[in-house]
C-alpha cells in the first residue's frame, strides 16, 4: 500500500512539473520573461512585511510577499505600473521598465507618517476576492490590541473568538474550538515551532506576548499542504524580527501583570534582536492576606536576525514560559512551554526562494502534592527539520514543495517520593517514541483572469517506535464488552511483547490531498470553494471539554487509529461602497474518522494502558459562517455569525455491542448552534479611541442527572443520553478606552492610557452547573459556578 502511495505521489509530481513546463514554455517565444523580484520592509524598523500585495496594474494580476517579505514575479519584456499596498501602510506605485532580470525592494511607510513619494491612497482592509485562499482570518495586531479584555490583558486567543466559527468552552478555559472541533484538533505555531498548551493561568490569558508578534493567521479550511499533523485548523504565528534601524523598548503595567520588550539593531540595517518578557504579580498582593494560595506565570521571548548578504539571512528564535499554581502549600503546580528555532533563508534565484528550520518544541508538566507525598512529571518533546520551498515559474503559476520529519518522545508521567517518608514508591510510566516525516507539493495556478486555483498534495507518514513494552490482547480487543451487563470493561492482556529502542511498532501513511478554487463574478465578487483531508497522528488524552495542563499526549498505535478529517467548504465574497464594506459568507461540513472516546467510568490519570479506556468513533460538523466587515471611517469593526452542528458517535464495533451512549449520535462538549460575536471601534478624536466587544453563545452541552436512586442507602444519580442538555446561554458586553496624551509625539518617551470593563452588565455566565442535596430543606438543588463578573482595569503602555 505503502508502495502505490508513493508511486501516485511520484506521478502527481511528474504530471505537474510537465504541466508547468509546457505552459512556461508555450506562448511567444519573441516575448522574453523578465523577473522583478525583491523583500518588503517597514521604513521605521526595516522588519519585513509578511501578505503585502505586489500588482502589475496593466495586466491585472499580482502576488503577495511570503512569510518572509519576498516577492517575485515575471513579466513578459515592457513597461508597466507597479502597485504596492498593504494595512496600515500608504500605497505606492512606480514605473518600471522591464529590460533584464531585476532586484528592487521597498520600505513602506506608515499611514501615520507623511510620505514624500507618490502616494494614491491609504489601503483598506478589504476582502481578497482574486485568491483561492478560503476560510482564513487575519489579524493585525493593531486591531487585536484595541480590543477591551478580561484584567486589561490584550489577548491573542481571546481576539480569534471574535471571528466566525471559532469558540471557547467557556470563560477561564483554555484552547479553543474550530469549525466544531476539539482544541487538541488545532496545529498552534510560534515561528513554526509546535505550541501544546497555549494558555496561562488555566485559560485566562494566551502564552503570545503581543509586543513581540509580528503576523497572525488562522486556517480554519482551505490549508495549504505544507501544514499537517492536525484535524481542524492551523493557527500560524510569527514574531517580530528586531528593529535593525535603531534602538527601542515598549511595555505596559497591567493590574495584574506588566510587559516589556527592546529590540534594536546588532548592526545597523542588516542584523537586529528582540528580547521580550512579561510576568504576573498577582501572588504578591496575596501574601498580604491570609490566603496561602497562589497563581502566576513568567514568559520570555527573543529573536536574533543576521543578513548574511542579500541571498541569505539567518534568524534564531525562542520562547519560554512557565505557570506556577500553589494551593495552601498542598498542591503545586508548574508546567509550561520551550521552543527553539534556527533558520536559514536562502535565495538561489530571483524566481526560487528556501527556507530551511531546524526547531526544538517542548512541553512540561510538573506536580507535586504534599500531603500524599509525590511528585509528578511529565512531557512531550519533538525535534523537527523541515525544509520549504517556492519556485515562481511566471506570473500565472507559482510552486510550494519541500518535506519535514519530526522526532517525538513521550513522558506520560514519572512518579517520584518527595522524602523518605513518603509512602510513595517510584514508578516510570511507560515513555514512548514517534516518528513523522512528510512530503508535500503544492501549485497557486491563475488559470484565466477570472479563475484560479491552489491545489496540492500531502503525503505523510508515522511510525511508533520502542523501547517500548505492548500489551497483547484476545483477538486484540483492548476493550471488552460484557453482554450481560451491556457495558464496556477493560480487556485484561494475554501476554506483552518488547520492542527494542527505535524498533518500528506500528506505522501509517496518508495522502492528504488539498483543493481551492476561486471564480471571479465581476470586480467586486466572487464564489470560492475548498476540500482538505488532514491526519492527525497525535492524541490528546482528555474527557474534558477544555484541555487542562494535566492532559497527556500519546502517539497513534495499533489500538488508538490517527484521525482522518475531510472538509468541503463553498463560498461567496464580496467588496461593496468603494471597499468600505466587505462580505464573507461560507458553508462547510467537515467528517473526522477516528475519533478517540472513552468508556464509562474511565480512568486517565496515571493510566499506563490508556488502551483499555479508549474506543475510536467519528466526528461531523457542518455550518453557516457570515461575516460583516466596516473597513474604513471613524467607526469601523464586523459582526460574526455561526449557525453549527458538532456531534459524535461511537457505534458498537459487533452487532451485539451497544456502543457509546447506545451508538447514537450526541452532541460534542464544543458544539455551539448560535455564535454571534460583534466588535467596533471608533475613534473620537486623536486622542480619545473607544472599543466594544459584544459575545452571545448557545450554552455547552453538558449532561444533566434525570432521576436518582437508592441502593444500600446511597443516593445515586441516574443520567440520560450524553449531552442532551445545556448550560445557560453565554453572553457579554466588554468596553474600552484609550486616551493618547500627546498623540503628534513620534520621538522620545510616548504612552498611552487603557481603561477597560469586561462583562460591563454583570452577567453570571454559567462555567458548570452541579446538583447537591440542600442541607437545610434536605432537597435536590442546582448550583451555578461563575467565575467572572464585571472585571474594570487600567493599564499604561508605552514605547520610547
Amino acid at each position: 500500500m505503502n508502495a502505490i502511495k508513493i508511486k501516485v505521489l511520484l506521478l502527481f509530481l511528474s504530471l505537474s512539473l510537465t504541466s508547468f513546463a509546457q505552459e512556461t514554455n508555450s506562448g511567444d517565444a519573441s516575448k522574453q520573461k523578465i523577473t522583478i523580484s525583491g523583500t518588503i520592509t517597514d521604513s521605521k524598523n526595516n522588519e519585513t512585511l509578511i501578505g503585502v500585495n505586489v500588482s502589475i496594474l496593466e495586466l491585472k494580476t499580482g502576488v503577495t510577499t511570503n512569510e518572509y517579505g519576498f516577492y517575485s514575479i515575471t513579466l513578459p519584456k515592457g513597461s508597466y505600473t507597479l502597485q504596492i499596498n498593504y494595512l496600515g501602510f500608504q500605497t505606492i506605485e512606480e514605473k518600471i521598465e522591464l529590460t533584464q532580470n531585476i532586484k528592487k525592494s521597498f520600505k513602506l511607510v506608515s499611514s501615520e507618517q507623511q510620505l514624500k513619494e507618490v502616494v494614491i491612497t491609504t489601503n483598506r482592509k478589504s476582502t481578497n476576492i482574486k485568491t483561492p485562499e478560503m476560510s482564513v482570518n487575519k489579524l493585525s495586531m493593531a486591531t487585536i490590541k484595541k480590543m477591551p479584555v478580561v484584567l486589561g490583558e490584550v489577548d491573542v486567543i481571546k481576539s480569534l473568538l471574535l471571528l466566525p466559527g471559532v469558540t471557547s468552552a467557556g470563560e477561564g478555559q483554555s484552547g479553543f474550538n474550530v469549525r466544531g472541533g476539539g482544541a487538541d484538533q488545532n496545529l498552534i505555531l510560534l515561528d513554526e515551532a509546535t505550541i501544546f498548551n497555549s494558555s496561562h493561568v488555566f485559560g485566562f490569558f494566551s502564552v503570545f506576548n503581543p509586543d513581540a508578534i509580528k503576523d497572525l493567521k488562522l486556517y480554519k479550511g482551505g490549508i495549504p499542504s505544507r501544514y499537517g499533523g492536525r484535524a481542524s485548523s492551523v493557527l500560524d504565528i510569527y514574531q517580530k524580527d528586531g528593529n535593525s534601524n535603531s534602538f527601542h523598548m515598549n511595555g505596559g503595567v497591567g493590574l495584574i501583570s506588566s510587559r516589556l520588550l527592546a529590540e534594536g539593531p546588532l548592526v545597523k540595517d542588516k542584523g537586529s534582536f528582540l528580547v521580550g518578557g512579561r510576568t504576573s504579580y498577582a501572588h504578591l498582593f496575596l501574601k498580604l492576606t491570609d490566603n496561602n494560595n497562589s497563581a502566576s506565570f513568567y514568559d520570555l521571548n527573543a529573536k536574533l536576525h543576521y543578513e548574511v548578504n542579500p541571498n541569505n539571512n539567518l534568524y534564531i528564535s525562542s520562547y519560554f514560559g512557565r505557570d506556577f499554581f500553589n494551593i495552601s502549600k498542598e498542591f503545586q503546580n508548574t508546567y509550561g512551554n520551550a521552543t527553539f528555532n534556527l533558520r536559514w533563508n536562502h535565495l538561489f534565484s530571483e524566481r526560487h526562494f528556501s527556507n530551511l528550520s531546524a526547531i526544538f518544541s517542548d512541553y512540561y508538566y510538573g506536580l507535586t502534592l504534599t500531603s500524599v507525598g509525590f511528585d509528578w512529571q511529565s512531557s512531550i518533546k519533538n525535534f523537527n527539520l523541515k525544509y520549504d520551498l517556492k519556485y515562481y515559474l511566471n506570473d500565472k503559476i507559482k510552486l510550494n514543495y519541500g518535506l519535514n520529519s519530526i522526532y517525538y518522545k513521550f513522558n506520560p508521567g514519572t512518579i517520584k517520593p518527595i522524602d523518605e517518608n513518603s509512602s510513595i514508591n517510584f514508578s516510570q510510566l511507560d515513555k514512548k517514541n514517534a516518528f513523522e516525516p512528510a512530503i508535500y507539493l503544492e501549485a497557486e495556478h491563475q488559470a484565466s483572469p477570472k479563475l484560479s486555483f491552489l491545489y496540492g498534495l500531502r503525503y505523510s507518514m508515522f511510525y511508533r517506535l520502542g523501547a517500548s513494552t505492548v500489551n497483547l490482547y484476545k483477538d486484540g480487543l483492548a476493550v471488552t464488552y460484557n453482554d450481560q451487563l451491556k457495558i464496556y470493561e477493560k480487556g485484561v492482556p494475554i501476554g506483552t511483547k518488547e520492542y527494542g529502542y527505535n524498533e518500528v511498532i506500528t506505522s501509517f501513511s496518508n495522502l492528504e490531498p488539498r483543493f481551492s478554487s476561486s471564480y471571479i463574478l465581476n470586480e467586486k465578487s466572487s464564489v470560492k470553494a475548498s476540500y482538505n483531508r488532514m491526519v492527525q497522528y497525535l492524541q490528546l488524552v482528555s474527557n474534558t471539554a477544555s484541555p487542562t495542563p494535566l492532559d497527556i499526549w500519546t502517539p497513534s498505535d495499533e489500538y488508538i487509529q490517527p484521525q482522518i478529517a475531510d472538509q468541503v467548504a463553498v463560498g461567496y465574497f464580496r467588496n461593496f461602497n468603494n471597499d468600505r464594506y466587505s462580505l464573507e459568507v461560507e458553508s462547510f461540513y467537515k467528517k473526522i474518522k477516528n475519533r478517540i472516546d472513552y468508556i464509562d467510568g474511565a480512568d486517565l490519570i496515571a493510566n499506563n494502558a490508556i488502551e483499555q479506556v479508549i474506543l475510536n468513533g467519528q466526528l461531523r460538523a457542518y455550518g453557516l459562517e457570515l461575516l460583516l466587515r466596516k473597513n474604513s471611517g471613524k467607526l469601523n469593526g464586523w459582526i460574526a455569525y455561526t449557525l453549527s452542528n458538532s456531534e459524535q458517535q461511537t457505534p458498537g464495533r459487533t452487532p451485539n455491542e451497544s456502543g457509546i451512549n447506545n451508538g447514537n449520535w450526541y452532541k460534542t462538549g464544543f458544539h455551539k448552534l448560535h455564535n454571534l460575536a460583534v466588535t467596533a471601534n471608533y475613534s473620537l478624536s486623536p486622542k480619545w479611541t473607544f472599543g466594544g466587544n459584544f459575545i452571545l453563545q448557545s450554552g455547552q452541552p453538558v449532561t444533566f442527572p434525570n432521576g436518582q436512586y437508592e441502593y444500600q442507602g446511597i443516593v445515586i444519580p441516574s443520567y440520560g443520553a450524553r449531552n442532551e442538555d445545556n448550560l445557560p446561554l453565554y453572553h457579554h458586553l466588554d468596553l474600552s478606552a484609550t486616551y493618547i496624551p500627546k498623540p503628534n509625539k513620534t520621538k522620545g518617551w510616548q504612552g498611552e492610557w487603557v481603561f477597560s470593563v469586561y462583562n460591563i452588565y454583570n452577567r453570571k455566565n454559567a462555567a458548570s452547573i452541579s446538583f447537591r442535596e440542600n442541607q437545610i430543606s434536605g432537597s435536590n438543588e442546582a448550583v451555578k459556578l461563575s467565575i467572572f463578573g464585571a472585571v474594570p482595569s487600567v493599564s499604561y503602555n508605552f514605547k520610547f
